[in-house]
């Protein structure tokens, strides 16, 4: 019996169900991996940001978008515009992200947006910063401003200067030890003369003298660290310094009673009271001390006094009167020494010629 040979139009059915079939499980395979590959889905709503930065650093379209590192969206688009900030710098990188509008309560306008790489050499992606964000919260097309956040590039060009300065040490350290090498320098003596270490030796050998011949007794030192004797005149002296602190507790001698015996207390005691009295007595004018420091006639008497003493003390320096002119007149100075003189003079005459100054002549009338 002959196979059927099918007809035209079923092989086209066929050929149309064979096409559809691969239509729909490219759809399906499409829808898959942006399920997969997307943080929003299919049905989910979303919310579109802009931001504005200098430079992308190897930022591309899908790169993941994130809130306090929760992904929350993806990069939409990224081109280039002609866009300055604020303070007038360019930034002409423009970046449109798509986010889950569910996570709308939490993004702000003054959210900052950090391109953020993910470790030293991974991805580079959109970390939103929230946390000092007070602003209103973001709308649709909402402008966030964006925050430079250093990257490897950064890094690795502020380094230079730091490894030129190790560089430069290490040169430094290797000229050192080459100088050590070489036996330059004190410290390069120290290392390898060969006398430093025969005088230190000498010198352990000399300590080690030293402390046999303490631990043998030999010495000032030995006697003092090896002999009893010390120890035993230590010994007596603290049990005589005991002896002395019993009789002091127990009142003898003149040390023990003034500690022990109260009647030097009581005296005390009594003297502070008649201090007291005599300066309660004074406090109220009472006595002679008590006027000499309460009475206002004897102030008044006493301010007088100094008063007239400044005036009498200020007319002697200034010369004025008879005892102003016998401390300042220089003529009484010179009159007493020219007196001096002649006294002198006359006194040596005298011892010259005694008879010229006894002579007596009587006249009879």
């Amino acid at each position: 019996m002959g196979e059927t040979v099918p007809s035209q139009k079923q092989l086209r059915w066929a050929q149309l169900r064979v096409g559809l079939t691969v239509v729909v499980s490219a759809a399906v395979l499409a829808v898959l991996v942006f399920l997969i590959s997307g943080t929003t889905g299919l049905f989910t709503p979303t919310l579109r940001l802009i931001s504005y930065v200098d430079n992308a650093g190897g930022l591309r379209t899908g790169a993941p978008v994130r809130l306090q590192s929760v992904d929350i969206g993806n990069v939409e688009n990224i081109r280039i515009v002609n866009h300055h900030d604020a303070s007038g710098a360019s930034t002409p990188v423009e970046i449109i992200m798509k986010v889950n509008a569910n996570f709308r309560p939490f993004l702000h306008t003054d959210s900052q947006v950090l391109l953020t790489t993910a470790g030293v050499l991974g991805e580079t992606f959109i970390d939103i910063d929230s946390t000092q964000a007070r602003g209103a919260v973001a709308a649709n097309y909402s402008e966030l401003p964006s925050k430079a956040v250093p990257d490897i590039e950064d890094v690795v060009r502020s380094s230079q200067s730091t490894l030129q300065n190790v560089n430069i040490l290490v040169t430094r350290l290797d000229h050192i030890v080459s100088a050590v090498e070489s036996q330059q320098g004190s410290v390069g003596k120290l290392i390898y003369d060969k006398q430093l270490y025969n005088n230190l030796n000498s010198s352990v050998a000399q300590v080690n003298a030293m402390l046999s011949d303490l631990d043998n007794g030999r010495g000032s030192l030995g006697k003092l660290i090896a002999d009893d004797t010390l120890y035993t005149r230590a010994t007596a002296t603290i049990d005589k310094l005991n002896t002395v602190a019993d009789n002091i507790n127990q009142g003898n001698g003149s040390i023990g009673k003034l500690i022990r015996d109260p009647s030097l207390y009581d005296n005390a005691n009594q003297t502070l009271a008649k201090a007291n009295q005599l300066m309660d007595g004074i406090n109220r004018g009472e006595g002679s001390l008590g006027k000499f420091a309460k009475d206002p006639e004897f102030a008044r008497k006493m301010d007088l006094l100094v008063t007239n003493l400044s005036t009498i003390s200020s007319e002697l320096q200034a010369g004025q009167g008879t005892a102003g002119k016998l401390l300042k007149d220089p003529s009484l100075y010179n009159n007493a020494d020219h007196m001096l003189v002649e006294s002198r003079s006359l006194v040596t005459a005298f011892r010259e010629n005694p008879k010229k100054y006894l002579s007596i002549k009587v006249h009879v009338f």
